[in-house]
């Protein structure tokens, strides 16, 4: 039993890992291209996009009447 709880606490570590290991798998090349102005503007409007879209989203998802 004491292994199963071992490997039980060794998940939640992975998932940091494996998190940051994409958020900057990500991160790293949309750095590179932040020097040209038309590009960083195209990055934070993906970014403002994204957002309101996981936003809306995770709402709709969790509240049981019509969003008002």
């Amino acid at each position: 039993m004491r292994e199963f709880f071992v490997n039980v606490t060794r998940y939640p570590r992975y998932l940091v890992a494996f998190g940051l290991g994409l958020l900057n798998s990500v991160v790293e090349p949309l750095a590179d291209r932040r020097s040209n102005p038309v590009t960083a503007v195209a990055l934070i409007g993906a970014l403002v996009s994204g957002g309101l879209s996981l936003a809306l989203t995770l709402r709709a998802m969790v509240t049981t009447g019509p969003v008002t």
